[in-house]
């Protein structure tokens, strides 16, 4: 089935805050995930989210550095999980799913960005690891833990997919390595895990959804030189970001705004910018974004999810 790509008219846009986008909506005794959730975009929208009532739980690569700066966030709890690391996405899961809780929202957020060419797990290229395979793997086996009563899976993609189509033929970079290349693939696969998630899930009150934050420069960008930085326009000489670029606050209302609007419960899988569905990308321009058609076709997505399963040996909504 086509995803629909078009505005419904949220109310909201791209200078709306995750705080903005959550007034009026209470979610205490709602429980949520974010990867990465104790830096930059994650940070605020974790902050954001308890804020609302949620508690949130944050799985983290370093634990102690995600508590010292969640230590004045309630309601948050830290857990270590590696997306690198098969065997660390089972650990966690499996002492989550003891637990006997329910996830009502989980958001993807934790990435890697041109990245030095690296092979992780079973050979696996870095960013497609980290950013898409280790979620893959982190949602299937929490599906007995999405609420029944209609969860919401968010995945945070970028409209760095402009860069790259999946590579079917060459989908870890044996030959040719390029690391924006490389992090655009993640990012298409990001937005293609949700179009099949969803086509799976609804049935079983699983909705899914992507999003592109905007641009924002956050700890994402620590392997871009300051100098590679200046010359791409992303800041000026004296560290400044440049215009047309948002706040943390705003980079994060999307994700949230997907998270829980009630507008989106017919449009799952949709692709979403600035706290709207997005339109189809007219324009090669990344910070107008938009989505390009090789990041919500269905096949595309179906065939991802099968190869996703094979390489991860997970497939829980099946």
């Amino acid at each position: 089935m086509a995803i629909t790509q078009h505005k419904i008219g949220s109310g909201f846009g791209a200078h709306s805050t995750a705080d903005d986008v959550l007034a009026g909506i209470e979610l205490s005794g709602k429980n949520v995930l974010i990867t990465g959730g104790y830096s930059g975009l994650g940070l605020e929208a974790t902050s954001a989210l308890a804020r609302a009532g949620a508690h949130v739980i944050v799985p983290a690569r370093r634990p102690a550095a995600a508590m010292e700066a969640l230590r004045d966030v309630p309601r948050t709890e830290v857990r270590e999980l590696d997306l690198a690391d098969s065997d660390s996405i089972r650990r966690f899961s499996d002492r989550f799913l003891e637990t006997g809780r329910t996830l009502d929202i989980v958001i993807n957020n934790a990435g890697v960005m041109a990245y030095p060419q690296r092979l992780v797990g079973s050979g696996w290229e870095a960013h497609l690891a980290i950013n898409h395979l280790g979620h893959f793997a982190l949602v299937n086996r929490l599906r007995p833990a999405l609420a029944p009563t209609g969860a919401r899976v968010v995945s945070v993609a970028s409209s760095g997919h402009f860069l790259s189509d999946i590579r079917w033929d060459d989908l870890h970079f044996r030959h040719d390595y390029d690391p924006w290349r490389a992090y655009g693939q993640s990012k298409t696969a990001n937005a293609l895990f949700a179009v099949h998630l969803d086509t799976l899930g609804a049935a079983g009150g699983v909705r899914a959804f992507a999003v592109h934050p905007g641009s924002i420069l956050t700890p994402l960008q620590r392997h871009i030189p300051r100098a590679e930085q200046i010359a791409q326009g992303w800041m000026n000489r004296e560290g400044h970001q440049a215009d047309g670029f948002k706040t943390p606050a705003q980079g994060a209302a999307t994700a949230v705004w997907a998270a829980t609007s009630p507008l989106l419960e017919e449009y799952g899988g949709a692709y979403c910018q600035d706290c709207d569905i997005a339109e189809p990308a007219t324009t090669d321009d990344m910070l107008i974004g938009g989505v390009k058609p090789w990041a919500v076709d269905p096949d595309s997505a179906s065939r991802l999810w099968a190869l996703s399963s094979e390489l991860t040996g997970l497939d829980c909504f099946a």
